[in-house]
């Protein structure tokens, strides 16, 4: 993914649109696209500021809610399967995928222990 353009070249494209020139003038002489030029400006008229919005974000765990009960279940029975709490969790009301819970599982560093014995 790229960086944002920088601030200043925004504010002088959006200043020469305010100053009377077309869009794909400006966007010719700062060379930059005129789709480009034309969201600045609306940016500018809505915001007041050229700033780019904020890229990328976190994006929430759906099994976050539900971690004391995948918690609860794999401790009363340690031989459950993905596809066996997949269909608990279903029973519930929440339909996922075995991957999402094998992977909501590593992160949180539980384990499924098939065989105690065996390291």
């Amino acid at each position: 993914m790229t960086a944002p353009i920088s601030n200043d070249l925004r504010e002088r494209v959006v200043a020469a649109v305010l100053s009377g020139e077309s869009v794909r003038t400006v966007a010719a002489r700062f060379e930059v696209a005129a789709s480009s030029v034309v969201k600045w400006s609306q940016r500018h008229r809505m915001t007041g500021s050229v700033r780019p919005d904020k890229m990328g974000g976190y994006r929430k765990r759906i099994l976050e809610p539900h971690r004391d009960f995948i918690v609860e279940r794999l401790t009363q029975n340690p031989h459950l399967t993905l596809h066996g709490l997949k269909d608990e969790l279903a029973s519930r009301g929440l339909a996922v995928s075995h991957n999402t819970i094998w992977k909501f599982i590593r992160s949180e560093g539980l384990r499924f222990k098939k065989n105690a014995v065996r390291p």
